[in-house]
């Protein structure tokens, strides 16, 4: 039986995740873990989180997990999740310029202030609801419609220095990474525990991938 393993450390509904991925895919081995040796075993890991990247931060540089994502992000398939997503990157504006990962090299961007859509609508901050993403091509996107709908929550957005790492996109008003996919490192800014059919159809896809492009 493969496993996955759901990092646990102290940020983010991990219950729904590990509900999503199980409903994904019943065969699989899912738990919820926060040692680095149990992580390292798995054969695949989901990174998520929700919060402020500064506490994530300091959890993973207290409990020794930061050293262990870089790791895995070389081994194995990795999948981030919203804050899970901003934390591989450089560094974040958010918290005065926090330092992350630096898994895939660049930045997260707070939205601009006062947006607004083709119609002068004002758009609010956060990025919050069901909004389309436009697919690159990647095995986690197999079986899942381009321009799918997947629910957001977020007021920072990752900015590669590669561009070619992007592997979707999605407007607000103006297009913004929604995916990143960098070897064996996939990650969405969205919550695919809370799309619905699309979203179990991308943690599947997930479950069955054995990294790389």
């Amino acid at each position: 039986m493969s496993s996955v393993a759901v990092i646990d450390y102290g940020m983010g509904n991990l219950h729904s995740i590990a509900k999503a991925l199980q409903h994904a895919a019943p065969e699989v081995d899912v738990q919820i873990v926060s040692d680095a040796h149990a992580i390292l075993n798995a054969d695949r890991v989901v990174f998520p989180g929700v919060g402020a990247i500064r506490d994530c931060m300091q959890a993973l540089d207290q409990t020794g997990l930061s050293a262990t994502i870089r790791t895995v992000a070389e081994t194995r398939p990795l999948l981030g999740i919203c804050l899970g997503m901003q934390a591989l990157m450089t560094d974040s504006e958010e918290n005065d310029q926090t330092q992350c990962l630096n898994v895939i090299t660049g930045h997260v961007v707070h939205f601009a202030d006062a947006l607004t859509d083709q119609d002068g609508n004002t758009l609010k901050i956060p990025h919050m609801g069901w909004n389309e993403v436009h697919q690159n091509e990647h095995p986690l996107w197999n079986n899942i419609p381009q321009d799918s709908r997947f629910y957001f929550v977020h007021s920072y957005y990752v900015d590669p220095d590669d561009k070619a790492v992007i592997s979707a996109t999605t407007q607000y008003p103006n297009g913004f990474a929604s995916a990143l996919a960098q070897k064996n490192v996939f990650a969405v800014q969205f919550h695919p525990e809370k799309s619905q059919a699309v979203g179990l159809q991308l943690l599947n896809n997930f479950l069955h991938w054995d990294g790389q492009n």
